[in-house]
Parts: structure tokens; C-alpha cells; sequence
């Protein structure tokens, strides 16, 4: 296809001239280590599927684990706030591209989106080709499976991309969709009347018609040609649906969307005063740059959207577990001895949760929304040093208010809370934000990348969100782990807080030495750091 050797070229080059080596490495290292683990576990699964008596195992983990596949396919990169590789059609439509061959292109991308699912489905069907009990056809419907994702894929994510441009409908959008994606899990978690017979429909136990339950019976000719048919129809039902989202995507005009009249005088003067107060407070120019970082935050549709769902996504993703298995509230159980981790930290764990979704605006990347107005930090007769410490100031000022936030809800919804989990809570949060701030700001000179801040989804493939997450994150957690293990060893909470502060000092020791390298770094490299933020998109977002 011509077009999409073009558009592939012209990527190609873009990120050849852009992309500092160094970022490169890391991402192939990073890259590399993550889908190796999804490459060992497809290997894994094609053995256990691959093996004649195994065939009651398949049958009753099948269905249940496609349905599992097409859950991560779909919600995760919605989960992580990521759209992985897509097309930029607004610098494409000027082009005479046949609209069939561009949605083509895009459903090729969408597998980066689900490439660990694909390893895995990969494995299964070599398994299948392998397995004498299992039909000819096995892998044809793995196939088939993997096709309705990837279709279903673009339709969702151009749905939601519409309706997160939409200024006036974006946060009602927004907890919608968090309403339903974690609506099956409290009904499974209360056991509510007719829950078991959900929890079976939707595992395919009882009907049939689900897209997952038919992928699994065609592949194991369990009435094949009902389960052809069935599927078939899903494909065609993704097939319409996502091509009927892509045209009206390719027709909308985000710009227009997300125009909106000028808001009332009251609430107009209520935001200026709160834009004022970092200057009222802190002497100039560390006030006047906190409050130019809290106006261009609080105006990023991508970062009010990670906000937002620290103290709802967060909070309802954990809460079923929180409550206890097998649909136990909070109090004692006895058959593990008590309380669950979740249920008796369920503040502290939602609270790191929150972070790590703030932690690609606020920590990472902290130079992406200034783009190529970075060069202004070099020019202006105020140090380096200070620039740094009003992004840190600020990024902590709002990691507090998550926590904040999310802290109000758990009181307004009656969940058991005490000054002593509140403490630890918010010590966890701010000895976890000394080491991210301290890993942040090397990785924000030495890998700057600019990010439009109109965009409420990180265009990027969540893997490598995932992997630096698998990677960092618990090298970074292992010093407030020891804290816990201390309070187990000595079953006392002194222990803890003990600990904790022990990790507070060298947090604190490390985040001065890494800022002071942070600070060399850009002076040293203030020319390649402006070019990377500076750097436009090639035709695909990634």
C-alpha cells in the first residue's frame, strides 16, 4: 500500500531526527524487558494449550480468559489515560487518502495498544496447532478474536477521544465510563440478588452470544458452525461500528468542541484568586512561577483528566478488593486472620495509586506542556534551580490534594479511617514523591519530550508505561516496604513511622543531590533538551 509506505517513511524520519539517542536506548531496553516477560508467558500458555489432556482445562478457562483479554485490550489504555499509536489526521486530511485506506492504517496501529495480548493469543494458537484433541481450525478463531479487538479497539478509542474534547460534557463523559467499568465488580464484591447469574452470563457459562464464548467454542468445535456465525456477526457489529466512529472523527473539529463561552464573572474572579495565591504567599520569582505552573495545569485537558481520575477511577478500581474476598465487607476474617492488606490500607494504597497516574504530567515530564517556551527558563535572569523547585512545589501542591480529595470521599462514603492511617497515608504519599521528584527531574532534562496539553489521552504505546512502572516503581516503593515489614516484625506502628521517617532523611538527601545534577544536566545539554520539546509530531502519534 503506497499510502501507508508514505505515512510510514515520513514517521520514520521524524523520529530519526528528533529522538535523542539516549531515549531511544531506554525505550529498546525498556521495550525489550517488558514484552520478553509477555513473550515467556505466550510460551507458557502455548505448552498448557498444547497438551492432549488438557482439554477440560480449556474448556473451562477458555472463555473466561478471552474475556480477560478483550478487558485489557479495551480498558487498560483507558486505565493508564494512553491511546497508543495513532494517526494525526489532522495533518492528513489536507491529503487526497482514500478515507478506507486510513482506517485500515489505524486498525494496524491499534496493535500496539494490545501487543501483550497478542503474544498471548499467539501462544494459545500455536498451542491449539499443536493440540491433536483440538479442531484444525483452533488458531483461525484466535485469529478471528484478535481481528473483533482490534476494530472494537478503534471505535473506542475514537469515541471516547470525542467525548473528552467536548469542554462542556468531558468530566460527566469521564465518570460515566468510570461508573460502568467498575459497576460489575461492586455487584460481584456485595452479591447482590441475581449477581451469580451476571457473573455466569458474562463468563460465558450460559449463553453463548458473547464474543469471548463463541472464540472459545470455535476453537474447541464445540458447536461450531452456531460459534462461526456468532463471531462473524461481532466482527461485522466492530467492523461497522469503529468505521462509523473513525468517519465522524475524521469530520470533527476538536478545536470547536472545546470552545466554550467565557465563564461568570463570579467564577471567573473565584479561579483568578486562587491563579494569585502562590504569589500572595511565596516571595517572587518562585511565587510567579508556581502560579504560571497552576494556570497552564489547571487549563490541561490532560492533566485534569489524571486528576480526576486519582479520586474516582482510583478509588472504585481498588474498592471491591478493599471490601474483602469473597464479597466480604470490612471487619474480621477469620480464615486469614484478619483484615486483608487492602482493606487495612486501602487510603495509602489509592493515594500511591493517585500518584502514579499524576506522575507523567507532574513528574516525568515536567518541561512537556512549556514545549519550546522552555528556552525562555534559560533566557530569563532567574536560576535554574529555582525553575525546578516551583514545578516540584507545585506537583507536590496537587499530589496533597489528591490525597485530600480522596480522603473526603472515603469519609463520605463511611469507610473506616483513622488519624493514625491518615498520617500514614499522607507520609507514604510524601516520602514516595521525594523519590519521584528526585527521579523526575533527571528524566525530565536528559528525556524531555513535548506533550500537547489540548490532548486528554497520552498518545504512546501503555506498554512502556507499564514497563517503567514494572521497572522503577518498585525499585523506588522498596524503602517504604521496609517500613512495613518493620511494623510485621514488631507488630508495632512506631516501627513504621519510625521507619518512614528514616526514609523521609534519605529521600530528602537524595532528592538535593539529584536536583543539583538535574541543574548540570541543563546547562550542559539546554540546546538538545529545547530541540526534543520543541520537536512536532510526525504523522503518527506514538
Amino acid at each position: 500500500m503506497p499510502v501507508a509506505a508514505a505515512i510510514l517513511w515520513a514517521q520514520w524520519r521524524t523520529l530519526r531526527n528528533h529522538r535523542g539517542r539516549g531515549g531511544s536506548v531506554w525505550a529498546t531496553v525498556v521495550s525489550a524487558i517488558w514484552y520478553g516477560i509477555w513473550g515467556l508467558a505466550a510460551v507458557a500458555l502455548g505448552r498448557i494449550v498444547s497438551e492432549g489432556g488438557n482439554t477440560t482445562l480449556i474448556h473451562n478457562v477458555l472463555p473466561a480468559g478471552f474475556l480477560m483479554v478483550l478487558l485489557y485490550w479495551q480498558v487498560i489504555p483507558l486505565l493508564l489515560a494512553t491511546t497508543s499509536a495513532s494517526l494525526e489526521l489532522r495533518k492528513l486530511r489536507v491529503y487526497p487518502i482514500p478515507e478506507s485506506q486510513l482506517f485500515w492504517i489505524e486498525a494496524l496501529l491499534r496493535v500496539t495498544a494490545g501487543l501483550e495480548m497478542i503474544l498471548l493469543l499467539g501462544g494459545v494458537s500455536l498451542g491449539a496447532l499443536l493440540n491433536p484433541r483440538l479442531p484444525k481450525w483452533a488458531s483461525l478463531a484466535v485469529l478471528a478474536y484478535i481481528l473483533f479487538n482490534l476494530l472494537f479497539a478503534i471505535g473506542m478509542r475514537d469515541l471516547m477521544a470525542r467525548m473528552l474534547a467536548r469542554k462542556r460534557v468531558r468530566e460527566a463523559s469521564f465518570l460515566l465510563f468510570v461508573l460502568c467499568a467498575t459497576l460489575p465488580q461492586l455487584l460481584m464484591t456485595r452479591r447482590p440478588p441475581g449477581a451469580f447469574r451476571l457473573l455466569a452470563a458474562f463468563g460465558g457459562e450460559f449463553w453463548p452470544g458473547w464474543p469471548w464464548a463463541a472464540a472459545a467454542n470455535l476453537m474447541q468445535g464445540v458447536q461450531a458452525p452456531f460459534a462461526a456465525l456468532v463471531l462473524s456477526l461481532w466482527i461485522a457489529g466492530a467492523a461497522l461500528f469503529s468505521r462509523w466512529q473513525f468517519s465522524r472523527t475524521l469530520t470533527f473539529d476538536a478545536d470547536a468542541a472545546a470552545a466554550s463561552s467565557n465563564p461568570s464573572a463570579p467564577m471567573a474572579g473565584w479561579r483568578e484568586r486562587f491563579y494569585r495565591l502562590p504569589s500572595l504567599l511565596l516571595p517572587d520569582p518562585l511565587g510567579i512561577l508556581i502560579e504560571k505552573e497552576f494556570r497552564f495545569l489547571l487549563r490541561s485537558s490532560r492533566f485534569r483528566l489524571v486528576f480526576l481520575m486519582g479520586f474516582t477511577f482510583g478509588l472504585l478500581i481498588w474498592l471491591p478488593m478493599a471490601l474483602g474476598y469473597g464479597g466480604n465487607r470490612f471487619g474480621p476474617m477469620e480464615r486469614l486472620g484478619g483484615l486483608p492488606f487492602l482493606a487495612r490500607n486501602y487510603l495509602t494504597v489509592v493515594s500511591v495509586y493517585s500518584l502514579l497516574l499524576l506522575s507523567e504530567t507532574c513528574f516525568w515530564n515536567v518541561f512537556g506542556f512549556d514545549r519550546s517556551a522552555a528556552q525562555f527558563y534559560f533566557l530569563a535572569p532567574v536560576s535554574f534551580t529555582r525553575v525546578l523547585i516551583a514545578k516540584n512545589l507545585t506537583s507536590l501542591f496537587f499530589g496533597a490534594a489528591e490525597i485530600s480529595m480522596i480522603t473526603l470521599v472515603c469519609a463520605s462514603l463511611g469507610l473506616p479511617m483513622t488519624s493514625m492511617k491518615l498520617a500514614e497515608a499522607f507520609s507514604v504519599a510524601a516520602i514516595m514523591s521525594l523519590f519521584l521528584l528526585s527521579a523526575g527531574n533527571l528524566q525530565s532534562i536528559r528525556h524531555a519530550r513535548g506533550v500537547n496539553p489540548a490532548n486528554s489521552f497520552r498518545s504512546g504505546a501503555a506498554g512502556r508505561f507499564q514497563a517503567m512502572l514494572l521497572l522503577v516503581y518498585p525499585l523506588m516503593f522498596s524503602p517504604i516496604a521496609l517500613a512495613y515489614l518493620a511494623r510485621y516484625a514488631f507488630d508495632s506502628e512506631a516501627a513504621l513511622f519510625l521507619v518512614l521517617a528514616l526514609d523521609a532523611i534519605l529521600g530528602a538527601m537524595i532528592y538535593r543531590l539529584a536536583l543539583q545534577s538535574a541543574v548540570e544536566s541543563a546547562e550542559n545539554m539546554k540546546e538538545e533538551m529545547v530541540a526534543a520539546l520543541s520537536a512536532a509530531d510526525g504523522p503518527i502519534a506514538a
